[in-house]
């Protein structure tokens, strides 16, 4: 038997083997977020805004399901009463910029 049939065997029968190429684990920066919704879908535009750049750019759009978002809701609610246990409360700065944001849809903003 293999080394890859040995790990096979010892792994949870409900486990997922998750891949995370070099290129994706790198990450990218976003201090914007914008939301949209359909009856059908979540889209999540994580954008990155630069101090006295007038135009803003969508570095990465992401598409979930409504009962995704739901689960993504709770699971950031967790990691940030974690994260504030940790390390204190998250200071949040009353002087965000407004945008115009209708392009469809109701729109939020994280």
């Amino acid at each position: 038997m293999s080394m890859a049939e040995e790990n096979k065997e010892k792994q949870a029968p409900n486990q997922i083997n998750i891949e995370l190429s070099e290129e994706i684990a790198e990450g990218v920066y976003s201090n914007l977020a914008m939301i949209a919704h359909s009856n059908s879908e979540f889209v999540i535009d994580f954008i990155r805004l630069m101090p006295g750049v007038p135009k803003a750019r969508v570095k990465s759009r992401i598409i979930v399901t409504p009962e995704h978002a739901k689960r993504l809701l709770a699971a950031l609610k967790d990691n940030i009463e974690k994260y504030e246990h940790s390390f204190g409360p998250i200071k949040q700065t009353p002087d965000m910029p407004k945008f115009p944001m209708n392009f469809g849809g109701t729109m939020g903003e994280a």
